[in-house]
């Protein structure tokens, strides 16, 4: 795994295109160290941020809990928590709860019982039109506990 430290102007420009795509702020960070996972994957560490990033899809890590608290969620039954760690999307049955969120969001996934988020994905729809659907995938799952993400995750600082 290639790691580097990428200069201010660059670390500034990650950091605006990520708010752009989250529509939120960041505090000013001076570098990020990029994490060479995959052609298409790495994993930007800075100070107190974690971001995934998937091809051009910029995802919070899910080790990052003040940062996913700031997203929109659905909360998933049990029933649902063994197939979301094993990356399948997430269905309409599933959810429980959900807070409201547009079609391409990024959303965090929580299970009902302890209320720990499993996976972050982006929406396939709208939480309108979800009210609507008695069946169908509603979220894709981009990163979720136990994918390699997150176990080469668990080794960075």
């Amino acid at each position: 795994m290639k790691s580097n430290l990428i200069s201010k102007s660059e670390t500034a420009s990650v950091l605006k295109e990520i708010s752009e795509q989250w529509d939120m702020e960041f505090p000013k960070i001076k570098n990020l160290k990029v994490h060479e996972i995959s052609p298409e994957a790495q994993i930007i560490v800075g100070n107190g941020i974690k971001i995934l990033k998937i091809n051009d899809e910029y995802v919070p890590f899910l080790s990052e809990i003040q940062m996913l608290e700031k997203f929109p969620h659905v909360m998933v039954d049990m029933g649902a928590v063994k197939f979301m760690c094993k990356g399948a999307n997430v269905m309409r049955p599933g959810i429980k709860k959900h807070s409201e969120f547009q079609k391409n969001n990024v959303v965090c996934v929580i299970e009902e019982t302890h209320h720990k988020f499993l996976a972050v994905g982006k929406t396939l729809v709208s939480s309108e039109e979800m009210k609507t659907m008695e069946k169908g995938e509603v979220i894709k799952n981009l990163h979720y506990v136990s994918d390699k993400f997150w176990e080469i995750g668990k080794t960075l600082s």
